[in-house]
């Protein structure tokens, strides 16, 4: 039996516990000894972390072989349309390669959901929307390359699910234990 943590990163903090100049990391909300995030999530997105004190553990959601899917709540600016779901459901070309194809739906902003601090840059005249995004791999900052590429930018990122694990009702800087086989 392993312990998994699942955290709710907030915006603008480190996915590590090594100092990182004057950036926040995970040692101001979490202390864990032996626990290591399993994955990453970028300093400027929020949502689910998991960690866990087993390095196979760690391994297997972590590792590309091992294919575990991640899902986005993503703002982007502008209205998206069809066509620009589409592109990203049969996979976009990045200056790294084509991702994989990936599940895209427009949906309305997630029941519930905190307000990000500080709130996003927003523009009278430009309208957003919300998709949920699903990719089952891990290119550097892909899920911001890929709406980018096909014309709407994200304004905010918050990742609710990798593989079974969800966020649930954890709000930024909150997390709960599990034990997994």
């Amino acid at each position: 039996m392993s312990s998994l943590i699942l955290f709710n990163k907030p915006f603008n903090v480190m996915s590590q516990f090594r100092e990182s100049g004057d950036k926040a990391t995970l040692k101001n909300y979490l202390s864990l000894p032996g626990y290591h995030p399993a994955g990453r999530l970028d300093y400027d997105s929020e949502g689910l972390l998991l960690l866990t004190d087993d390095g196979k553990l760690q391994h297997r959601i972590a590792h590309p072989d091992h294919k575990e899917s991640k899902s986005y709540w993503v703002q982007v600016e502008g209205l998206i349309d069809e066509a620009a779901l589409n592109k990203l459901r049969r996979g976009v070309l990045l200056n790294d390669g084509k991702t994989k194809p990936a599940e895209a739906n427009k949906i309305l902003e997630p029941e519930g959901l905190w307000k990000r601090v500080p709130p996003i840059r927003e523009r009278k005249n430009i309208p957003t929307d919300w998709i949920e995004l699903t990719i089952h791999e891990g290119k550097n900052r892909q899920v911001r390359r890929m709406t980018a590429a096909v014309g709407f930018p994200t304004l905010r990122l918050i990742r609710h699910r990798t593989g079974s694990w969800s966020l649930g009702n954890l709000q930024p800087g909150e997390y709960r234990e599990i034990n997994v086989m």
